[in-house]
């Protein structure tokens, strides 16, 4: 059964380190954790913690492939120059990853994210769907957002406004249960 590769891209306004985004910085762990503990979650992109004093783009990431950004990134590269923040996960479906997005701890830091990030003129999330033995890379992350910016949704890459079916015919996505504002209907 096919699954939903999802990434999130976003331009903090000063660097990691910066006291100006250091409660994005810090909120971070308990947000994966509990991205990690939600229905529907299968797996993320984690980088290996015994190279935490490589920047990103040096670490070794396994089957999500080596690290990459998309062409709207212009930021550093280097640990005290990077200013995006980015993840891939993969989940059981679209309204799985929906659920986590709109509620809890990820969706009080989106109440916030004006504080930390610059006001994005690119996507700042897709998802897509990948077969089930399938791992997503940073690299189909980063064409995923670059097709959502030059052309919308389509089955190749999607929002939760408009998203496709497996079978890549557009669809509704089922809302159920708590949701934040600004949830997609």
């Amino acid at each position: 059964m096919p699954r939903v590769a999802f990434t999130t891209f976003g331009i903090l306004k000063k660097p990691y380190g910066n006291i100006e985004v250091q409660e994005f910085d810090d909120l971070t762990p308990a947000t994966f954790e509990e991205a990690e503990r939600s229905p529907g979650f299968i797996a993320r992109a984690k980088e290996d913690e015994s190279e935490s004093h490589l920047t990103n783009f040096e670490r070794d990431w396994g089957d999500w492939g080596k690290f990459d950004v998309p062409r709207f990134y212009t930021g550093g590269r280097t640990n005290e120059t990077d200013s995006r923040a980015s993840t891939l996960s993969l989940w059981r479906d679209l309204e799985s990853v929906s659920a986590f997005a709109y509620n809890g701890l990820h969706h009080s830091s989106l109440r916030k994210r004006h504080e930390w990030f610059l006001r994005p003129e690119w996507p700042t999330y897709a998802a897509w769907w990948v077969s089930d033995d399938a791992i997503p890379t940073w690299s189909e992350a980063c064409r995923a957002l670059e097709h959502l910016h030059d052309h919308g949704s389509t089955p190749t890459a999607f929002t939760f406004r408009s998203p496709f079916s497996p079978e890549g015919t557009a669809t509704r996505l089922r809302v159920t249960g708590a949701a934040g504002e600004g949830h997609p209907r």
